[in-house]
C-alpha cells in the first residue's frame, strides 16, 4: 500500500523533493551540452569537445562564466521588474515538476512511496496554472527593458502563449475526461495494463491520438523552441525579450528555456505514455520502482531528442502562420476531440462499447478532424489578385519602357 503524504516522515519528503529536483536540474545541464553536441553533428562539425569526455563538462564552464560575468543593467530599464522577470520562468519550471511522478513505488525504511513531490487532487490543473505563469516573465522582461525589440518580443510571447495554451488545455481536458480524475497518479494508473488489444500498452496516445498531436505541437510553442521561437527571433528582433540582459540574468532565461523543454516532455510522458509504467520483467518492490524511473527517463529523453531535431531541421515559422496554426487548426481540432471524448465516456457509462465500435468511432472522429485541416476558409494568400494590379507575366514579356505607337500613326524609319 502506498503511504499518503500525511503518513510519511520528514526525511521521506526530503528524499522525494531532492530526487525530483536533481533529476530535472541534471537533465537541464546535460541538455545544454547534448543539444550543442547533436546539432554539431547534424551540421557537420564537432560541437563541444574540450572539457571532459566528449566535452560533457562544457555546461559547467558555461555556468561559471555566466555567474562571474559582469552584469550590465541599462539605465533606461525599470529596475525592479527587470530584475524580477528572469526568476519567474525558473520558478514556474521548477514548481511545475512537483506533481510529476518520476518513478514507481519505492520501499525505503519501511515506507512505500513514489518519487513525486505532491500528489494533488487537482494535479493537472496545477500543471496548466503554473505553466501559464511562465509568460509573465517573458512579457515583463520585454516591457521593463523600455526598448523596441524587447517589447515586440514580449508582446509576441504573450500572444503565442495564449493561443497555444488554449489548444494545450483542451488536449489535457480530453485526458482527464477520459480518466475521470484530475489527480496525476490516477492518470498514470489508468494507463497500466493492456490497451485496446491484449499485449498493447494502455497508453493514452492510442485512444486519444488527436489530443496527443495537439499537445505535441502546443508543447513546442509553450517551451518557445524552434520553429516557434518567435519571441526571440534573432534575425528579426536581435534577441527579443532578452536583448538587454547579460550575465547571470541572461543565464536564468536560458536555464528556464531548457528546463521548460524537459518539463513539457515529462508532462507529455505522464499524460500520454504512462509515466514511469513499463515492463517490469518479473521484478517487484523497489527494483520495479527503480525500473520505472529508467522507463520514465528514457521516454522523457525521447521527446527531448525530438526538441533538438526540430531545432536542427526546421526554419523559424512566420508569425502570422504561427497564429493561424493555433487559432484556425489546433483549437478547433482540440475542441472537437474533447467533445468526442466526452461522447465516448458517456456511451461507456451507459453500457459499454465493444472494441470494434470504439475503433470505428475513433476512426470516424479522426476523419472529421482531417476535414477540418484541409477544408478551411480561403485566406489572404488565396485571395484573387486586384484587377488593377499589374499582370506580372505580361511585364516579363513586355519591357516597361516599351511604348506602343498610336493606331493611326504612320511608321517612319530607315526602310520606311
Amino acid at each position: 500500500m502506498i503511504e499518503t503524504s500525511q503518513d510519511l516522515p520528514l526525511w521521506a519528503h526530503l528524499i522525494r523533493v531532492l530526487a525530483v529536483f536533481l533529476f530535472f536540474l541534471a537533465g537541464t545541464g546535460l541538455l545544454t551540452w547534448g543539444e550543442r553536441r547533436l546539432l554539431g553533428r547534424m551540421q557537420a562539425r564537432l560541437g563541444p569537445n574540450r572539457i571532459g569526455p566528449l566535452g560533457v563538462g562544457q555546461f559547467l564552464m558555461d555556468a561559471v562564466k555566466m555567474l562571474f560575468k559582469e552584469d550590465v543593467t541599462p539605465g533606461m530599464v525599470n529596475r525592479p521588474l527587470f530584475r524580477l522577470a528572469p526568476l519567474i520562468g525558473v520558478v514556474a519550471a521548477i514548481t511545475s515538476m512537483a506533481v510529476i511522478p518520476i518513478s514507481g513505488p519505492l520501499e525505503i525504511g519501511g515506507y512505500i512511496f513514489p518519487l513525486q513531490v505532491a500528489d494533488l487532487g487537482v494535479g493537472v490543473l496545477w500543471v496548466l496554472a503554473i505553466g501559464s505563469i511562465h509568460v509573465y516573465g517573458l512579457f515583463l522582461a520585454g516591457w521593463s527593458s523600455n526598448s523596441p525589440y524587447p517589447l515586440i518580443g514580449g508582446v509576441r510571447s504573450s500572444a503565442q502563449m495564449i493561443s497555444y495554451e488554449i489548444a494545450q488545455g483542451l488536449a489535457v481536458a480530453s485526458v482527464f475526461i477520459y480518466v475521470g480524475s484530475l489527480r496525476v497518479s490516477d492518470i498514470v494508473n489508468a494507463q497500466a495494463g493492456d490497451g485496446l488489444w491484449a499485449g498493447m500498452p494502455g497508453w493514452f496516445v492510442v485512444p486519444l491520438f488527436p489530443a496527443f498531436v495537439v499537445f505535441l505541437v502546443g508543447m513546442v510553442a509553450e517551451a518557445g523552441r524552434t520553429p516557434f521561437d518567435l519571441a526571440e527571433a534573432e534575425g528579426e528582433l536581435v534577441g527579443g525579450f532578452v536583448t538587454e540582459y547579460s550575465a547571470l540574468r541572461f543565464g536564468l532565461f536560458m536555464i528556464a528555456e531548457f528546463m521548460g523543454a524537459i518539463t513539457q516532455s515529462a508532462i507529455m510522458v505522464t499524460l500520454f505514455f504512462g509515466g514511469p509504467s513499463g515492463p517490469t520483467f518479473g521484478l517487484e518492490g523497489t527494483a520495479a520502482g527503480l525500473l520505472g524511473f529508467v522507463w520514465f527517463a528514457l521516454k522523457t529523453l525521447f521527446f527531448v531528442f525530438f526538441f533538438i531535431l526540430l531545432r536542427g531541421a526546421l526554419p523559424r515559422y512566420r508569425y502570422d502562420k504561427l497564429m493561424e496554426l493555433g487559432w484556425k487548426i489546433l483549437i478547433p481540432i482540440a475542441l472537437v476531440w474533447t467533445m468526442v471524448t466526452a461522447v465516448f465516456v458517456l456511451l461507456a457509462e451507459q453500457g459499454g462499447l465493444a472494441t470494434e465500435a470504439r475503433v470505428g468511432l475513433a476512426v470516424g472522429a479522426v476523419l472529421i478532424l482531417a476535414l477540418l485541416l484541409f477544408v478551411r476558409p480561403k485566406g489572404d494568400d488565396d485571395a484573387p489578385s486586384d484587377p488593377a494590379s499589374t499582370d506580372r507575366s505580361r511585364d516579363i514579356d513586355t519591357p516597361a519602357h516599351t511604348v506602343a505607337p498610336p493606331a493611326d500613326s504612320t511608321t517612319t524609319g530607315r526602310n520606311g
